[in-house]
């Protein structure tokens, strides 16, 4: 059984002794230190809260449990049911509430759950925030109301739609030139949420033709949840029948989207987010930003079009803190994860699929061909473990000086940049694993380029 407390929530397997796994006990104590969180720092003057959850199995136990102490903490709580993350964020706002739960283990496999915490933005807690969630928590720093303060429940099952308004709403969203193009669109959606949410976008945006693999919302994922290519075999098998000119795949809670081409060839998830980027920066000028951990071929893209590109430390609420200040019209993860500021600031797989289609209608272009329209790119992710006692700060230190000639950047970890290739090392908060990503324009000289750092480590190591 695992329970993980971090400053982006708690999340956990479902059973287990209090304190083991995720069961009600944690999840009421988390919960009423995030109520007491919110009571002491939101300026809103609503008594709300907004809680929305993907389809686990785990889903209605959890959903009783969060509101149950929700109301008992004394906040109304606006229960969107079934409804996608980036659907729960637009929500916080949508309702003037003081702040929002989003009940979902994101790409996690079905065992897991958790609590995503998020501000009366409808955006993620912070590092510092989400420090004094932990430590309200963990001290019990927090008290019930008595009968007369008790909060309500309210219950609104339109949420999904109100997005898919938004996401039709945005300059950059075009529905005419989506329906006139005639699209067969086939969508992987791990019978999660993404089964509501996504057919009903794509008939919103005028497209006739959907292939659904996994739409039923049951929580029994018929594959490893998390969207990567060796998880995606049967829509990659669908499209290669050349019955569809596009496949979507989401993640459980849709904050997530990777992209197949019509010939079944993983566009590759690094590419969702440089492909919808190229297509806002052709008509709206300005910055871009991802995490550390990202494809360059975004910093290459942002400065064809004559724009500056900036790295964030690894995380959504980086990626947007850095967003910002940097005022940048489009940005997002590597992960396939979407932040359209035009919409809102965070990871959403609903306008990613809603510019991607205008961006192909507009084109005129098979998916293969956008794919090869951009800089070739291949990323190699490895890890080394630890022994006890080892110094991951001095180690990172000496590999720091070991290339000092080069490009270095430490505000997560280390990234060195050489001329034509890169690598990122990270330590593990979970784990003791130093994460080594390296790309390049092959598979090889990425493979090796990661073996090679990794061997240097190894040996300051010893």
């Amino acid at each position: 059984m695992s329970l993980i407390k971090s400053i982006s929530g708690i999340r956990g397997t479902i059973g287990g002794k209090a304190g083991e796994g995720l069961n009600p006990l944690d999840i009421v104590k988390f919960t009423a230190a995030y109520a007491t969180f919110i009571r002491k720092t939101t300026s809103v003057e609503s008594n709300k809260i907004v809680v929305g959850r993907d389809a686990r199995i785990s889903g209605e136990m959890v959903l009783h449990t969060v509101t149950g102490t929700l109301i008992g903490m004394g906040f109304d709580v606006v229960n969107i049911g079934l409804a996608t993350t980036p659907t729960t964020e637009l929500a916080v706002t949508m309702e003037k509430a003081c702040g929002g739960i989003i009940l979902t283990a994101s790409h996690n496999p079905k065992q897991w759950n958790a609590l995503k915490l998020l501000n009366e933005k409808g955006e993620f807690l912070n590092a510092a925030e989400g420090e004094e969630v932990l430590k309200i928590a963990a001290n019990e720093d927090f008290s019930f109301v008595e009968v007369d303060q008790l909060g309500k429940i309210y219950e609104r099952t339109d949420y999904i739609q109100k997005h898919i308004e938004n996401v039709l709403s945005l300059d950059l969203v075009d529905k005419d030139a989506i329906a006139k193009a005639g699209f067969c669109v086939a969508i992987d959606c791990v019978n999660s949420v993404g089964g509501i949410a996504i057919p009903a976008l794509l008939e919103a945006l005028g497209v006739k033709k959907i292939e659904k693999l996994y739409c039923e919302p049951n929580g029994y994922f018929p594959h490893n949840p998390e969207p990567l290519p060796e998880h995606l075999t049967d829509i990659a098998d669908l499209l290669k029948k050349g019955n569809a000119d596009v496949g979507f795949v989401v993640d459980p809670d849709v904050d997530r989207l990777a992209i197949i081409c019509e010939n079944g060839n993983m566009f590759g998830e690094e590419y969702t987010l440089v492909a919808v980027a190229d297509y806002v920066l052709s008509h709206t000028p300005g910055n871009t930003v991802s995490n550390l951990s990202s494809s360059r071929a975004l910093r290459d893209v942002t400065r064809a079009h004559g724009q500056q590109y900036n790295a964030a430390a690894v995380g959504e609420v980086n990626v947007v803190t850095k967003m910002k200040e940097t005022n940048a019209v489009i940005g997002g993860e590597g992960n396939g994860g979407v932040i359209y500021p035009a919409s809102h600031y965070g990871r959403d797989a609903l306008v990613g699929i809603a510019l991607f289609l205008t961006y192909l209608a507009k084109s005129g272009k098979k998916v293969s061909e956008v794919k090869a329209s951009f800089p070739p790119y291949v990323i190699a992710k490895q890890k080394v473990q630890l022994t006890p006692g080892i110094d991951v700060d001095a180690l990172l230190t000496a590999v720091k000086t070991k290339y000092a000639q080069y490009d270095i950047t430490d505000i997560d970890g280390v990234k060195i940049d050489f001329p034509d290739k890169w690598v990122h090392l990270r330590k593990s908060n979970t784990e003791p694993i130093i994460r080594v990503y390296a790309e390049a324009k092959d598979a090889d000289t990425a493979e090796k380029t990661a073996a090679d750092i990794m061997k240097v480590i190894q040996e300051m190591a010893h």
